[in-house]
């Protein structure tokens, strides 16, 4: 996997938008995301629109946007060199190498889905990574399912699937730490607005998005909160640290 150090010149100046770890308003939950379709505003990712909406939170407290990234697990492993918090979120409108499981090449249409990837720093051992892969596959077809009225499912170990087909999928990846709890970053790709001719033929049998599910183009914003949102609810849930 990717190894931790400082983050290079070059990385920083791809930065699309800053980010912003400042806490403004109360953390909403994921019932006060009502289905939102799109309007005639631009769909662009905000780093602070997303805080703003977040509140206090774990992840998510600090949140990047960039245009284009080769890989925002990649890129969340560099920052993690600089010592940043638990709870890091890196979002590209575009991924020009995402990833999947095995090696397996991610299409990320520009602007069309969300690709992130969250820094964590869970109370697990290494053996026991595919925890987190299950976490963040449970958490997204929970969201997707509400947002679509329909039954969004994880297909083990990694990936979410509606009607049939492929929405969204996991990558986790873990880096040992001496006496300090491990890093993980949970890279997680998720189809929103793509038309079918969005997709390489050989995947359009295989494949949905949220709006082929729906039949309308979906507001990737108010999505992101309520993914955001679900997250950090179900992360403080099931990674507890227990204290004696």
């Amino acid at each position: 996997m990717p190894t931790f150090g400082d983050a290079p010149a070059l990385l920083r100046s791809k930065i699309h938008e800053g980010y912003s770890s400042s806490s403004r308003l109360a953390a909403s939950p994921l019932a006060t995301h009502p289905f939102l379709f799109m309007s005639s505003a631009p769909d662009r990712l905000s780093s602070e629109r997303l805080r703003a909406e977040l509140g206090e939170v774990t992840i998510g407290s600090e949140i990047v946007v960039m245009s284009v990234a080769e890989s925002t697990n990649d890129v969340v492993c560099e920052l993690a060199k600089n010592h940043r918090r638990e709870g890091l979120v890196v979002f590209a409108e575009h991924q020009t190498a995402g990833r999947g499981q095995r090696g397996n090449r991610w299409e990320s249409a520009p602007g069309k889905g969300l690709w992130f990837s969250i820094l964590l720093a869970p109370p697990i051992d290494l053996s026991e990574s595919a925890r987190l892969t299950t976490w963040g596959a449970q958490s997204v077809a929970s969201v997707v399912g509400a947002f679509c009225k329909v039954s969004a499912t994880v297909k083990p170990p990694n990936d979410v699937y509606v009607d049939g087909r492929k929405v969204a999928g996991v990558l986790v990846e873990m880096r040992a730490r001496p006496r300090a709890a491990h890093l993980a970053v949970v890279g997680l790709g998720l189809n929103v607005n793509q038309s079918s001719a969005d997709f390489p033929e050989a995947l359009r049998d295989k494949a949905t998005s949220v709006a082929i599910v729906t039949g309308r183009s979906v507001d990737r914003h108010a999505l992101a909160v309520a993914l955001l949102c679900e997250l950090d609810r179900s992360y403080a849930t099931v990674f507890t640290k227990v204290t004696s």
